[in-house]
């Protein structure tokens, strides 16, 4: 199975102290690594409220971990972080296909671009100095008669 790119975010409770935080991450890099994963970041963003109360907790230690890894590696982590009781709430969430969508559409958007000012007779690429006028809002006149609003 290929590695894929995941997020886990889990929150701990407000008293929760650095020494368990830092013991808590140990725990979840000794599974990732055991399965053959690599945590990429590690994210610490510290106490912040809570959307909803959970277990009389109004707020929450949040930590964020970028993993590569296998599906298999991530329902292991999903199954241990349920057990433990010193985590309110995690998630996990898949984000390497995301990112693909993304540049994919970002690639389109630059290729359809370039095509338009081709086709104007202007260099493929904006060049340094060429803006865009105020008055003109979002699009320049020359775009919307390309998309043949004008």
């Amino acid at each position: 199975m290929a590695d894929r790119q995941y997020e886990l975010v889990y929150i701990l409770p407000p008293d929760t102290t650095e020494q368990q935080v830092t013991d808590l991450h140990g725990q979840v890099e000794a599974v990732v690594s055991r399965l053959n994963g690599k945590i990429e970041k590690t994210d610490n963003w510290g106490r912040k409220r809570l959307a909803y109360e959970i277990g009389h907790n109004k707020e929450g230690v949040y930590v964020l971990d970028v993993i590569n890894g296998t599906g298999e590696l991530m329902k292991e982590l999903d199954r241990r972080l349920k057990v433990m009781d010193q985590v309110i709430r995690h998630m996990i969430v898949r984000v390497d296909e995301e990112k693909k969508v993304v540049e994919r559409t970002q690639t389109k958007r630059r290729t359809e671009s370039e095509r338009r000012r081709v086709k104007r007779g202007l260099p493929p690429q904006r060049q340094p100095g060429e803006g865009r006028h105020a008055a003109d809002g979002d699009e320049s006149e020359d775009d919307r008669f390309d998309a043949g609003e004008v």
